[in-house]
């Protein structure tokens, strides 16, 4: 019994497949209106970091939406209160940066609410997005969601913009490689989990994504904007789509 609760447990990582993800649980993958992207960054807020993000997307006159860890939030509140003031999206990307996979349910649940209540201080409401670290999600992860009012989202395309190898055009070129209209791009405004000073890469690289953007004809925002539907994957869509 102790492996079928295993099993049952980590059956909805599989969401972590990029390909699988896509085709089974579109909402999940952050698939939305085909005329708009979607910009998402995760694990801030940095003080070294995001005030250059906030002031490149500030002068591409573009919002996107920043998933915060509660451990970065309670270290510079003000600046998730910074995020939010300039007409950002805040999201909650968990309290520690840890795959639930690795833990109990228990701590899971802990983990976000105590990531929400931290963002929710910060900025004087709480969140409507989650992202789980590493794009790894457990039975655990959507049960908490539930609970707390949270809607989970992973990503469509992303930069690998956390090595040590990335720059500014091999993170705009891994980026294009998948994108479509309707896509939601993952990106990092922090290298609290990342190689050092990895966000610049991923700052340089901004341009150039919303040069492409402009191009395809794509209007760029926050998941707010992106036209995905109430509702998303739960518990029991994912394990009996398995079955």
């Amino acid at each position: 019994m102790a492996a079928v609760g295993a099993v049952a447990h980590a059956a909805p990582s599989v969401t972590s497949l990029g390909p699988v993800r896509a085709t089974l649980w579109p909402r999940l993958t952050g698939i939305g209106d085909p005329g708009h992207v979607a910009l998402t960054f995760d694990d801030g807020p940095d003080p070294a970091s995001t005030p250059l993000f906030l002031a490149a997307l500030d002068e591409a006159g573009v919002k996107a939406t920043f998933f915060l860890l509660g451990t970065m939030v309670q270290k510079a509140p003000w600046l998730a209160r910074e995020i939010a003031d300039a007409g950002h999206e805040v999201a909650l990307h968990g309290w520690a940066h840890r795959a639930h996979v690795a833990v109990p349910p228990a701590q899971t649940f802990r983990d976000l609410r105590e990531g929400r209540d931290e963002v929710a201080s910060a900025i004087g409401q709480a969140p409507q997005w989650y992202r789980p670290p590493y794009g790894v999600a457990t039975a655990a992860t959507f049960s908490a969601c539930r609970k707390l009012g949270l809607r989970p989202v992973l990503w469509s395309a992303w930069g690998r913009d956390w090595t040590a190898k990335a720059t500014p055009e091999s993170v705009f070129q891994t980026v294009a490689r998948d994108l479509r209209g309707g896509g939601t791009v993952l990106l990092h405004d922090s290298d609290c989990t990342s190689k050092p000073a990895s966000w610049r890469s991923t700052l340089g690289a901004l341009p150039l994504l919303l040069a492409h953007c402009a191009e395809q004809g794509w209007r760029v925002g926050p998941l707010g904007e992106h036209g995905l539907t109430q509702g998303g994957a739960t518990r029991a869509s994912l394990v009996d789509a398995q079955a």
